[in-house]
C-alpha cells in the first residue's frame, strides 16, 4: 500500500512551513544556534527510532515506515523550532524551559489529538502526559548543548 495523500500533504507541510519561517530569524541567529539544534534532532531521530520499535504511536497509513512517518517530525519542525526557541530565549534559562515547555504541552495535548482526528498518528503505549515528557526533557539538554558550544566559542574568543 502507498502512503496517502492526505499522509504526503501533511508531511510536505511539516517539512517545508518551518524551515521557510527560517528566512526571517537572521543569518547570525540561525548559525549560532544550528549546531545545538541538529545535535538534539539527532538524539530526537534514535528517540524516535527507539519508540517506533517499542510501539509507542501509531500511524494510521500501512506499512509502517520510518521515513514517511517519523523522520518528517525530525527533519520538519525540529530543527527549526529549536532555533527560534533559542533565539526568543537564550541567556534565560526559566524563559528557555517555559517557552520549551508551552511548546511541548501545544504539541502533546493539542496538535497530536488533531492528528488523531485526521487520522495521522495516534499514541499507542504513552498518553499524552508521558508524551509530554518524552518530548521535553530534551530542552534542558539543548540548552546544555547550546550552553557547551558558546562556552567553547568564548574561550576560542579569549585567546
Amino acid at each position: 500500500m502507498k502512503t496517502s495523500r492526505r499522509h504526503m500533504i501533511f508531511n510536505l507541510i511539516i517539512i517545508l512551513v518551518p524551515w521557510v519561517s527560517l528566512l526571517f530569524i537572521g543569518k547570525r541567529h540561525f548559525k549560532r544556534f544550528f549546531a545545538s539544534s541538529f545535535i538534539i534532532a539527532t538524539l530526537e531521530t534514535i528517540s524516535h527510532i527507539y519508540g517506533h520499535m517499542r510501539g509507542w504511536w501509531e500511524f494510521y497509513d500501512k506499512p509502517r515506515s520510518f521515513i514517511k512517518d517519523e523522520l518528517p517530525f525530525d527533519i520538519g519542525p525540529y530543527i527549526p523550532i529549536a532555533v527560534w526557541l533559542h533565539k526568543f530565549s537564550y541567556g534565560n534559562f526559566k524563559k528557555f524551559v517555559l517557552l520549551n515547555a508551552l511548546a511541548n504541552a501545544a504539541f502533546s495535548f493539542l496538535f497530536m489529538p488533531f492528528l488523531k482526528k485526521i487520522k495521522i498518528i495516534k499514541l499507542k503505549r504513552l498518553n499524552y502526559v508521558q508524551f509530554f515528557f518524552y518530548i521535553h526533557y530534551k530542552a534542558y539538554l539543548l540548552y546544555g548543548v547550546q550552553h557547551l558550544i558558546e562556552r567553547n566559542r568564548d574561550k576560542r574568543n579569549a585567546y
